[in-house]
């Protein structure tokens, strides 16, 4: 199951996604670590759009979605026994990944909360408003997702779902922008699970500096620091 190849980047909270799910999976990709500024012809011809993450499956499968690789990967290759959930953590993530909580948390975050963050990251090229009142757009999900960690320790229940990995690295972006500001946001049960995700040994491993794939052209696996000892990352951390 070594054949694969993923397309990514590792500061693209997309293409984080994919590879947190791929972590949790029986797969393990070769990496192409891209730069956005010099993308590979390899990788136009697969998916004109450009972006990461792309995953070629071993007989040529190309998915270019982040959550159909968080998906692919868990339902057609899960690994109840990982380094990373017990196994009833598991069983908890299998049995989130198609409710419909699930679905309405993800399709809030990347259809009504990402907007707001772009914006409210990079407010200069959007003078209409101020910063701060881009800020406040977007913590009305951040507000969502404090409502909801009142009554688990993650979004859908006490562990890690699907929901969670896939919108964390967003929230993640947005404490980023004004880390004075976040580091004690008045939003304390999303600092303690955002604090939580980002210094798991999941996401150490996720966040692997992997070298370029240009102009050498080598790869590794993705995987090949699994075993790795995870390291505390500061909440704001680019």
């Amino acid at each position: 199951m070594n054949s694969a190849i993923l397309y990514t980047f590792r500061r693209c909270p997309y293409a984080m996604r994919a590879r947190i799910s791929l972590h949790l999976s029986q797969l393990n990709p070769l990496v192409r670590e891209i730069e956005l500024k010099n993308k590979p012809a390899e990788l136009i011809a697969i998916s004109a759009k450009g972006t990461v993450p792309v995953l070629v499956t071993a007989n040529n499968k190309v998915i270019s979605e982040s959550l159909d690789i968080m998906r692919f990967a868990l339902t057609e290759y899960p690994a109840p026994e990982n380094h990373y959930l017990t196994t009833e953590e598991y069983q908890a993530l299998q049995y989130w990944l198609d409710q419909s909580t699930t679905e309405s948390l993800i399709n809030a975050n990347d259809n009504e909360f990402k907007p707001w963050l772009d914006k409210y990251k990079y407010a200069d090229r959007f003078p209409e408003y101020s910063q701060l009142w881009y800020r406040q757009q977007a913590e009305r999900f951040i507000q969502t997702l404090e409502d909801l960690l009142q009554q688990h320790n993650y979004l859908c229940t006490d562990s890690p779902t699907l929901a969670d990995f896939a919108i964390f690295p967003f929230i993640r972006q947005f404490a980023n922008v004004e880390p004075v500001w976040s580091n004690t946001m008045p939003y304390p049960n999303v600092i303690v699970w955002l604090t939580t995700l980002v210094n798991s040994s999941l996401f150490n491993v996720t966040m692997y500096k992997y070298p370029l794939w240009l102009p050498q052209k080598n790869m590794i696996q993705l995987k090949h620091s699994e075993h790795d000892d995870g390291q505390v990352i500061p909440l704001c951390k680019n």
